[in-house]
């Protein structure tokens, strides 16, 4: 494991979570619980476990996920909130009476992602989120920190992690794999927009398969992209 450079950014990230305590800054963050997510909240959990994490219950996620999300906050004292849209099932349908995520997945992310973060976002100070460059062309232009509207601000503490480091890091401090990675899902969100790897030609193309979509919304909805 490369000791010095993790060591270095896992530092930087507590010096970062304490600059924002200290300035009186509410900080909360938000996370899908898939195994990659777990470094980020074992570092949280041992720098500042008080912090919110924020889970976007949409409806729609998978039971291994549900499952798997109190696993971690047992295993890691996180304090867990679940969010959902202010949007019932039944307003989530189109006149064919179909759910939105069969022919219009953008309307349904805004109605179970995008919303409901809204609320989450207005109370908070500082958003921490755990994107990585590696993961999109969205994701690679971004920046450690991200100004927000109304003076918010998003903090991108893995953005230079990689794939290979947060396995490094997962291994060293045993830390559990959702259960459909064995089962070769790579990237898991909600049930009807994921496939596994054999359905798919990588990690992020089992999101959206067979779509030019990659984002579900709440990455650049708040933040928008660079020129």
């Amino acid at each position: 494991m490369a000791e010095t450079n993790i060591s270095t950014l896992i530092d930087r990230i507590g010096e970062k979570l304490d600059g924002y305590k200290s300035a009186g800054l509410s900080s909360f963050v938000s996370s899908s619980f898939q195994s990659h997510s777990l470094p980020l909240l074992h570092i949280i959990s041992r720098f500042q476990p008080e912090i919110p994490v924020y889970f976007l219950n949409t409806g729609f996620h998978f039971p291994e996920t549900m499952a798997f999300r109190h696993v971690i906050a047992d295993l890691m004292g996180l304090n867990i909130i679940d969010v959902a849209s202010p949007v019932s099932k039944s307003g989530q349908r189109d006149d064919q009476g179909k759910f939105f995520f069969v022919n219009n997945p953008d309307h349904c992310c805004y109605l179970n992602k995008v919303l409901p973060m809204e609320p989450v976002i207005a109370q908070h100070d500082v958003w921490i989120n755990g994107v990585r460059r590696d993961q999109t062309k969205f994701r690679a232009t971004l920046l450690e920190e991200e100004p927000l509207a109304d003076g918010k601000l998003r903090y991108h503490p893995m953005l230079d992690w990689t794939s290979k480091m947060i396995w490094e890091y997962r291994t060293e401090h045993n830390l559990p794999e959702h259960p459909l990675e064995a089962q070769g899902y790579l990237s898991i969100g909600c049930m009807p927009c994921t496939r596994s790897f054999q359905e798919s030609t990588g990690a992020r193309q089992g999101r959206w398969a067979g779509m030019s979509k990659e984002e579900c919304g709440i990455q650049t909805e708040f933040v928008k992209a660079k020129a």
